[in-house]
């Protein structure tokens, strides 16, 4: 079967190479190759990266793509648990139209896959899970999406909550999840019962919402590790946020570590506002797996979030404090590997008979990748502000210019990409599909679509901007889908 040759590529960790794809694996890498019967695209000496994978997010409560909604919450957590109660029903949410425009985006930036926290609780019953079980089925080839069953009430106070989850598995959810159980539920020991007891019976994973700071956090860390042990879960548990990780002195920190390690549990941080963020470089030093994901992306927590898992791995590398690119390169991990290793992807990587789930970047190093305009590449001509009609100018959405290859190698001169709406634009070149599902390739003029390289927003902004959306949405992101 016909297949594709990456030539001049640079592979993360391994250097200048070709990369020779058949079937959607990665059949061969090395210099010089022989394409033999396979197409040719030339890479130019761009860096090649495994797919992007965003390890915690909340699709079932996003409103992208649609109005601006200003934030209505109080500060605290309860005050945003409230908020989202009195206002999904109002909004509609979950909103197919809301989680379709974000995972396109996710996808159109390089995201191949993405664990999702999705609700659930009596006054959401099962909703949020079908909802985004039958958007991820529509959009599978392009993205690959795993839920949790999140209880965002609490278990113990929220009586039904643990026949919802259990219920929710039966939907086909592949993990449980949990928050705060001393904070919120009040017994940490009986909530992690429920869970790790959910997790043993149907034999998926655990990813636990940790906020509860300080000696509090440190106390049912310790109750996490010493159960993930006990049960033989290692490999299957995650903590997302751990708050007090990172509140911690060194020498908790160091202690911490070296239990976690053993115990095989990932560390999960999204870098948001000024929460505090685990100590990266201690825990990787300690060989403790740590992912990275958005959390909240313009919802009802959160007016913020763009579904660019670089501009992310930027935040982490800059909440870390982070300038050396031996370090950064640990953020960028942590959107690659670390989520790949927390999600338990078989076949991940750069490494023949790996998924041919790739992303390349026109970028000099992993660490200049990270988000950075300057590593967009060839600009239109007329430069940003100037660019002649129906020709999108680069912006800060798209800034590493990533061509995402899902299994599949989708090609394109130029496209428009904006917050879920695709804006047709007429191209020089056809686009070049190459599926492990078809023997050929195929020309598609029609550049109308998303998930494409070389991806440029153009700077169309609707009626319904507001100044408070446009200060928080990257160039192009405004309004409904078109």
């Amino acid at each position: 079967m016909p297949g594709l040759l990456l030539r001049d590529g640079r592979l993360w960790r391994t250097g200048a190479a070709d990369l020779l794809v058949r079937d959607g694996v990665i059949a061969e890498i090395g210099p010089g190759l022989d394409p033999g019967d396979a197409a040719v695209l030339d890479l130019g000496g761009r860096l090649v990266l495994p797919g992007l994978v965003e390890a915690h997010c909340h699709l079932d409560k996003t409103l992208f793509g649609g109005p601006w909604r200003p934030h209505s919450a109080g500060p605290a957590l309860a005050d945003r648990i409230a908020d989202e109660r009195v206002r999904r029903a109002e909004l509609g949410l979950p909103d197919p139209a809301h989680v379709t425009a974000l995972l396109e985006t996710m996808a159109a930036a390089g995201t191949t896959h993405v664990r999702t926290h999705t609700d659930v609780h009596a006054g959401t019953g099962l909703t949020g899970v079908e909802v985004v079980r039958d958007v991820a089925a529509r959009l599978a080839g392009r993205i690959t999406v795993e839920q949790v069953a999140f209880p965002q009430s609490g278990i113990l106070i929220a009586p039904g909550t643990a026949e919802l989850l259990e219920a929710a598995i039966g939907l086909g959810v592949t993990a449980v999840g949990g928050i705060d159980p001393a904070g919120m539920d009040r017994d940490p020991v009986r909530h992690l019962d429920v869970v790790f007891g959910l997790a043993a019976r149907h034999g998926v994973r655990i990813d636990l919402h940790l906020h509860d700071p300080g000696s509090l956090g440190v106390f049912e860390l310790e109750l996490i590790i010493e159960r993930t042990r006990a049960t033989g879960l290692a490999g299957r548990v995650t903590v997302s946020h751990a708050y007090a990780l990172a509140q911690a002195d060194a020498a908790t920190q160091d202690r911490l570590a070296a239990g976690l390690a053993e115990a095989g549990i990932t560390i999960t941080t999204a870098a948001i506002f000024d929460f505090p963020v685990p100590p990266l470089k201690r825990l990787r030093e300690a060989s403790v797996n740590v992912a990275c994901g958005h959390d909240d992306i313009r919802d009802l927590w959160s007016p913020f979030g763009s579904g660019d898992l670089l501009e992310r791995a930027m935040h982490l590398a800059y909440r870390s404090t982070f300038r050396r690119d031996e370090d950064i390169e640990l953020a960028l991990e942590a959107v690659t590997f670390g989520g790949a290793r927390a999600l338990g992807l078989d076949g991940y990587g750069l490494v023949e008979g790996a998924s041919a789930d790739l992303v390349v970047v026109a970028a000099e190093t992993p660490a200049h990748a990270r988000r950075d305009p300057a590593a967009a590449g060839p600009r239109p001509q007329g430069g940003p502000g100037r660019a002649p009609r129906h020709r999108p100018q680069w912006t800060g959405f798209q800034p590493s210019a990533p061509a995402r290859y899902r299994c599949a190698v989708n090609v394109a001169a130029w496209a428009a990409v904006s917050c879920g709406r695709s804006v047709p634009v007429p191209a020089p070149g056809p686009v070049l599909r190459y599926s492990k599902n078809r023997a050929s390739f195929q020309e598609k003029p029609d550049m109308s679509v998303h998930g494409v390289a070389l991806i440029a927003a153009g700077r169309t902004v609707s009626r319904t901007t507001t100044c408070a959306m446009a200060s928080t949405s990257p160039p192009g992101c405004h309004g409904r889908p078109r």
